[in-house]
């Protein structure tokens, strides 16, 4: 399926202002010229960095990492300008951007239309916290350039029936689901070496393909009070703190799926790819800092979570959690391939979640009935639905990137080739490069 109509407005707006900047038969610029464009871009990039970490000032979690120059972020927490002059911060850079000249460079050019993304959602993040609202498809639009297509929620049904077989019995399918998982739950005490034993192994699927840079490494806490199951706090120097949440209980399945979107090939490899690359290698200092509402955050999360995918590839995955982690966990291997239909059945569900955020922010149901919705079309128990609606109530329209995110993902590295060495080279590059989601449907 491709996804050309998911896009829509969001992805046709964003090419209509950039061609509006970038001529349709570009002027030959002579190298003075070019060195002053490519001088000018530097500036704006680094106007960009420090601009993103005075909005992180006004908003706590707006920035999401960054590892660049600490006087940077000294001057930002200063509040040397107020939050109008910030929204006017943003309008001229964005108005730099579209002045400059296109560069010979493909990359270059690929650097300048990431900014004009990255700013396009500053804006929109920026008039978010000014109190305006969007609907949800509009905000998506705004902060992470695609336009989700938002399935009705009766579409799923049959996905549900083919579910009741799996798990038969009396009483609402979503209770009997939690019942049968209830089985598959780490005990508290084997929580930190099962996951520290699935992320060694993650780690050593990626390293057949990637050359990590020297000297990475992550630290691992368990915490609770948090609106999400776990979090990659990048820190710079190829360092990862990586947190779980165990305010739930955790399942076998979840030590492969953090392992590797928060670890290898996700979050930690994708932030020291960029690192390694592009701010150390090029000096392009606008990736030292990540702003959580942008584009940049649908390449990460579905490649984070394609990333499974692609590190436990077929039935890799039930092989490894049967004969290695079930073991560890004092979990009956045996037991193993019934959890697995269960889990490989469920994930059809996934674009639910994205029309029951839409259907709640957009005030047409509910918390409660959100919490509601979200225990039949996500098969899970009322409190992981309600932790499900507190993320929800955060990050909003954020929970696009990782359903349509990974789909998007996994259509342009497939696309690349079927054998397993040309889907990695591929996914380095997406890692490696300022990707925007428009890119990955153009082909």
């Amino acid at each position: 399926m491709k996804y050309s109509r998911l896009l829509a407005a969001g992805f046709l707006a964003l090419s209509a202002c950039s061609s509006m900047a970038e001529p349709i038969a570009p002027p030959v610029i002579s190298d003075g010229a070019e060195s002053k464009a490519a001088h000018e871009l530097t500036s704006i990039a680094t106007d960009y960095v420090k601009l993103t970490l005075e909005l992180g000032e006004q908003e706590a979690g707006y920035v999401d990492a960054y590892y660049g120059p600490a006087e940077w972020a000294e001057m930002a927490k200063a509040k040397t300008r107020d939050i109008g002059q910030l929204g006017e911060a943003i309008a001229d850079l964005r108005q730099r951007l579209d002045a400059l000249p296109e560069s010979g460079d493909p990359l270059g050019n690929a650097r300048q239309k990431f900014l004009s993304a990255q700013l396009r959602a500053a804006a929109t993040r920026f008039a978010m916290m000014q109190g305006e609202t969007f609907s949800f498809v509009t905000e998506a639009q705004g902060l992470f350039g695609v336009t989700p297509e938002l399935r009705p929620l009766e579409e799923f049904d049959p996905v549900l029936e083919e579910i009741e077989n799996i798990a038969p019995g009396e009483g609402p399918l979503s209770e009997r689901v939690a019942a049968f998982e209830e089985g598959y739950i780490i005990p508290k005490d084997r929580l930190k070496a099962v996951f520290d034993t699935a992320i060694a192994e993650c780690k050593a699927r990626t390293k057949k393909y990637f050359d990590l840079p020297e000297g990475e490494n992550f630290r691992m806490e368990f915490v609770t009070g948090k609106s999400w199951s776990g979090y990659n706090y990048y820190q710079g120097d190829y360092q990862s703190l990586i947190q779980v949440n165990t305010d739930l209980p955790i399942f076998i399945g979840r030590a492969v799926d953090l392992g590797c979107h928060e670890g290898y090939p996700g979050h930690h490899v994708y932030n020291m790819l960029l690192e390694r690359n592009l701010t150390k290698g090029r000096g392009w200092q606008e990736f030292s800092i990540y702003p959580l509402y942008s584009p940049q955050s649908l390449i990460a999360e579905g490649s984070a979570n394609y990333g499974i995918e692609l590190a436990f590839g077929g039935e890799e995955r039930l092989e490894y959690e049967r004969d290695v982690l079930y073991p560890l966990a004092g979990l009956d291997p045996d037991t193993a391939a019934a959890y697995w239909a269960l889990q490989i059945a469920k994930q059809a569900l996934s674009g639910a979640r994205m029309t029951i955020a839409q259907q709640y922010l957009d005030g047409e149901i509910t918390r409660e009935q959100a919490v509601a919705l979200s225990q039949k079309y996500q098969l899970v128990s009322r409190e992981r639905a309600e932790q499900m609606t507190d993320f929800t109530e955060q990050y909003r329209s954020y929970v696009i990137n990782y359903g349509l995110g990974m789909e998007m993902v996994r259509e342009w590295i497939e696309a690349q080739g079927d054998a397993p060495v040309w889907r990695w080279k591929a996914m380095e590059r997406l890692l490696s490069e300022p990707m925007l989601p428009g890119e990955l449907v153009e082909n």
